[in-house]
């Protein structure tokens, strides 16, 4: 178990655990309050977060930045990263071992963070957090819950610059997401 941001962030700079870490400029950790009550986990770097080092950065990013001001959240009062901390080739879905490889990195964030809801961004998130045969389009809009979390998933970002018509789906899932930190009275502490 990491007793802090720090030794996870040598464990992830120095992981060669799979071959995602030849390939990649930068490792991307993640991004924003790291004691948020909201959590969201997306899928891996793309080519701008790889040059940038920082998480859901280019057009994605921007709508996922988008996404949250529908809610009144700012990205800062939220903390965001990915299943994979490497950029994987062309930006393909990364691999069930590249995901095995990077998924003790993750739990730890989540275990630093202590969030109250994970909001998972598309399918990688959902097979890597709820299990292989969760499916995206099957299990958006509805709760789960995991260790005394809830979650709840939606499309990506980057699914939704492709295919705008989801886009009510996941307006849908936003206000889910308000509302749950409202009834657990955590909203209010996320507003500017």
């Amino acid at each position: 178990m990491h007793t802090s941001w720090a030794q996870l962030a040598r464990e992830v700079s120095d992981c060669t655990a799979c071959p995602l870490c030849e390939g990649c400029t930068q490792k991307v950790m993640g991004q924003g309050d790291p004691k948020a009550p909201l959590m969201l986990i997306g899928e891996g770097p793309g080519e701008q977060e790889d040059l940038q080092g920082l998480v859901f950065v280019g057009r994605a990013g921007d709508l996922l930045t988008k996404m949250l001001a529908a809610i009144h959240l700012p990205r800062d009062r939220v903390y965001i990263c990915n299943t994979v901390k490497c950029r994987p080739p062309k930006n393909r879905t990364p691999k069930p071992a590249e995901l095995e490889a990077c998924q003790p990195f993750l739990l730890q964030q989540i275990a630093l963070v202590q969030p109250k809801v994970i909001f998972l961004l598309g399918s990688t998130a959902v097979r890597v957090m709820l299990g292989p045969n969760y499916r995206i389009t099957q299990c958006r809009g509805q709760w789960f819950e995991r260790g005394g979390m809830k979650i709840i998933a939606t499309f990506h970002p980057a699914a939704l610059l492709r295919d705008p018509r989801r886009k009510h789906e996941t307006w849908a899932d936003l206000q889910m997401v308000r509302d749950e930190l409202k009834a657990q009275s955590l909203y209010a502490g996320l507003l500017p």
